[in-house]
């Protein structure tokens, strides 16, 4: 490879495009892809040691945590206090926020919302898992940094992206000025440009969505796979359906390719299940540098209030025609609510 740019260079180069910093974000950055490193390592050979399975307890959603979630929880919260750039972590896996004493008494700045592994179920069976972070500066000037910290708008991210465990490890990030993805290179372990200026296709033919809980969905994303699914040369469908569990994994392969993911509220799950603080977010700042579109199916995702630091979302995110299109279904159906298989009209 030619003219090989690595993450800490290319941080480096675009530092100028953040006046008001002095080298905390790209270090921060820097720390992230650190620990990152560390957790590839242990997906790499899970196989092979003792750390696939449960781990026997449960995290703040009531979902059983998987050894590998409490591995990679712990190395991001270690890289990212040892780092002394970020006073507070705020971890999917943890019920409150982490205060880091040591850099807040630095006056360090900046603010780190992480899911440590998301799509970890699937790691028994060698499905691509990932991590998601979201970076914020601190707000508060006179006090100790807190939970208003973290509950910011996604308009206020500074940088957010994701790392992808497959057939290879990509870092994909952006701090409002496009997005780019690095691929570790394992021959010098770094993480190397291998996706500059990355950009989401207009549309797509991909849309990915459990169908399993089909019957549960509000009418207006029943109406939308059936489009979808009927044939239609012009607009190249029936589209693929392609759903891996694994929100990462869905996204970035619809980032390069097109297409678009859907997680949408259902009866047992009314305000939606994916996390807004963890996931919705940086994902959604990810896409729409990308050229992409993120909503709930009626507001865009980064515009949405933050008020519990667990609050849940649904996500239409993906190639902007295609969840143009899903919110004109949803739309349609606005005066409509699914509960089960029986849709009720609301006056």
């Amino acid at each position: 490879m030619n003219n090989i740019i690595t993450l800490g260079q290319f941080i480096i180069e675009k530092q100028a495009q953040f006046p008001y910093a002095k080298g905390e974000l790209s270090r921060l950055l820097r720390d992230i892809g650190i620990a990152a490193k560390i957790v590839n390592r242990e997906v790499n050979k899970a196989g092979l040691m003792d750390i696939l399975g449960s781990a026997g307890s449960t995290n703040i959603q009531g979902e059983s945590q998987q050894k590998l979630d409490v591995y990679a929880n712990t190395q991001f919260i270690s890289a990212l206090t040892s780092g002394g750039e970020c006073c507070i972590v705020a971890s999917e896996e943890n019920e409150d926020i982490i205060r880091i004493d040591s850099a807040v008494s630095k006056s360090a700045r900046y603010i780190v919302a992480i899911d440590p592994l998301d799509g970890s179920s699937n790691i028994d069976v060698n499905v691509p898992v990932g991590t998601i972070f979201s970076i914020y500066r601190r707000i508060s000037k006179e006090s100790l940094p807190g939970l208003p910290d973290v509950l910011q708008k996604g308009t206020e991210q500074v940088a957010a992206g994701y790392i992808i465990y497959g057939s290879s490890t990509m870092l994909v990030y952006t701090t409002g000025h496009g997005v780019n993805g690095f691929t570790l290179d394992p021959s010098i372990g770094e993480f190397c440009l291998s996706h500059p200026q990355m950009k989401i296709p207009e549309t797509g033919t991909i849309y990915s969505i459990n169908e399993g809980n089909y019957v549960h969905f509000p009418e207006g994303v029943k109406q939308y796979i059936k489009y979808c699914q009927v044939e239609d040369v012009k607009s190249c469908r029936p589209y693929s359906s392609r759903y891996i569990g694994s929100m990462v994994a869905d996204l970035h392969r619809n980032l390069i390719k097109g297409g678009i993911f859907i997680y949408p509220n259902t009866a047992a799950a009314p305000s939606g299940k994916l996390r807004l603080v963890y996931e919705c977010n940086p994902l959604a700042f990810v896409v729409e540098q990308a050229g992409g579109r993120a909503t709930n199916g009626f507001s865009r995702i980064l515009d949405l209030e933050v008020n519990q630091l667990h609050q849940r979302s649904p996500i239409f995110i993906g190639s902007n025609h295609m969840v143009m299109k899903a919110e004109a279904f949803m739309a349609g159906n606005k005066s409509k609510r699914q509960i089960g298989e029986t849709t009720l009209q609301i006056s």
